[in-house]
């Protein structure tokens, strides 16, 4: 199997669908589980993947293999949740915003993810990125546009945050 670099060189060069498929179905699952969590909600999570989609075969061209090419499609994804974020905020107090997703969580869901559509926006990014998917600090700070000791700090206060979340459903 080609590296991603060796397919994006390709469907740069070509074009061709096929290789964008592959490249498309290796990388969706990921992206989709980060937008879910990111984002709280299946439709949500479903429009920032393909956003993110959108958004990276038209910058394709500007990737330039310094990082992982996940790496950049997670910061392009992070954007992409970030402004419907702000979006919603700008509609309603972020509390509502927070009530609302409580409320349309499924029964089933443990506490955890409650938790985690309950924390602050910075420090969900950070504690996903860190924890769940395994980026380094360095890499998380590239990918958010931040200093690597904010991404210390961030994932921290992320850590405690959740502590004192879940700690409130005992």
């Amino acid at each position: 199997m080609p590296s991603a670099f060796d397919l994006i060189n390709e469907f740069l060069e070509t074009r061709s669908e096929q290789v964008f498929r592959l490249i498309y179905r290796e990388l969706t699952p990921q992206l989709y589980r980060m937008a879910l969590r990111l984002s709280g909600d299946e439709a949500e999570a479903q429009d920032a993947v393909q956003e993110t989609w959108l958004r990276a075969v038209s910058q394709l061209d500007t990737f330039k293999g310094k990082s992982q090419f996940k790496s950049w499609l997670v910061g392009i994804l992070i954007n992409c949740c970030r402004e419907k974020f702000r979006q919603q905020r700008d509609v309603s107090d972020i509390d509502d915003v927070i009530e609302i997703r409580s409320v349309e969580t499924k029964i089933d869901s443990i506490d955890l993810e409650n938790a985690l559509n309950k924390m602050p926006y910075g420090y969900k990014e950070v504690l996903l990125l860190h924890d769940l998917e395994g980026y380094k600090h360095h890499e998380i700070g590239e990918m958010l546009g931040i200093a690597e000791g904010t991404s210390k700090s961030q994932l921290f206060n992320a850590r405690k945050a959740m502590r004192k979340l879940l700690l409130e459903k005992v």
